[in-house]
């Protein structure tokens, strides 16, 4: 199968590139990092609307995002919302023009209406319900990152522990979140793709651990994992806020999906892979 991957360098895109090829398929990588023909907010680009007419199935990833400190930073802001909103109004015509099968990546803030990002996840969402695309819902999905600048909070925390042998939480650490492991995410979309006809595009298909621990528990994980490797304690810094995302009630996962995808990686090994793999970068 030929399968298109807009997004291919992001944190998920990476790692469901290098697991579909694994698994046979043609992959047809496009990512603003490879050149400026995938600039998926150019109007018109042939180049991009070539590699879909080609695909048999397209994974919608690409979006301008990042970590919560990247969208508290970046979200309120005119570039934000307009590279976002092109770059939905270009891919999903072109997705109409072509008639192609797709799974669009949306987000469990999607039904906040004080997040930008949530805000334009939502209308993500409703251009795939008027082609009879299927959409996703991620959940904190963490692994390895290119871009640290948008880091998400486990890589985050771990790249400030090599760095600065201290990190910073934004919030007292007391909220909870899901996590889920990357490799998992991508067995998640290929049971999507796979199941594709079996699903409608009012399905809630939330792609989560279906685990949920803190934040604090989170930053004691990463701080064990230097004090096991005999490194140096790692110290981790309080903030005093609340965070108002995980305290919304509407805020919580379907288990829907799990009649298709179970997820495999408890927090703590998932941790430790991707710590024992950024830890390369610094020498260890």
């Amino acid at each position: 199968m030929i399968i298109s991957v807009l997004g291919s360098s992001g944190q998920i895109g990476a790692y469901l590139t290098e697991y579909l090829r694994d698994k046979g398929h043609e992959v047809i990588e496009i990512d603003k990092n490879l050149g400026p023909q995938h600039n998926l907010t150019a109007i018109p680009n042939e180049f991009v609307e070539i590699q879909i007419k080609r695909s048999d199935f397209v994974f919608v990833l690409a979006f301008d995002v990042g970590g919560s400190r990247y969208l508290k930073k970046y979200q309120h802001t005119f570039d934000f919302v307009n590279n976002n909103t092109r770059m939905m109004a270009n891919v999903f015509t072109m997705l109409e023009k072509h008639k192609k099968r797709f799974v669009f990546a949306s987000s469990q803030m999607s039904n906040m209406s004080y997040s930008p990002y949530g805000v334009l996840k939502r209308v993500g969402e409703l251009y795939t319900s008027t082609l009879k695309g299927l959409t996703v819902k991620f959940w904190n999905v963490y692994g390895i990152e290119k871009d640290m600048d948008k880091a998400h909070v486990i890589t985050d925390f771990i790249r400030k522990g090599f760095e600065e042998k201290e990190f910073d939480m934004l919030t007292d650490g007391t909220e909870e979140r899901q996590f889920l492991y990357a490799e998992d995410c991508c067995e998640a979309l290929e049971a999507v793709m796979e199941n594709y006809t079996d699903f409608k595009p009012e399905d809630p298909l939330h792609i989560t651990s279906f685990r949920s621990e803190t934040i604090r528990e989170v930053a004691n994980i990463i701080q064990g994992c230097f004090a096991m490797e005999g490194m140096y304690d790692v110290k981790i810094n309080s903030g005093l806020a609340k965070d108002s995302v995980q305290m919304d009630k509407r805020n919580a996962p379907d288990t829907y999906i799990l009649d298709w995808w179970i997820p495999k990686t408890n927090i703590q090994d998932g941790i430790r892979q991707v710590f024992n793999e950024m830890k390369k970068n610094y020498g260890y």
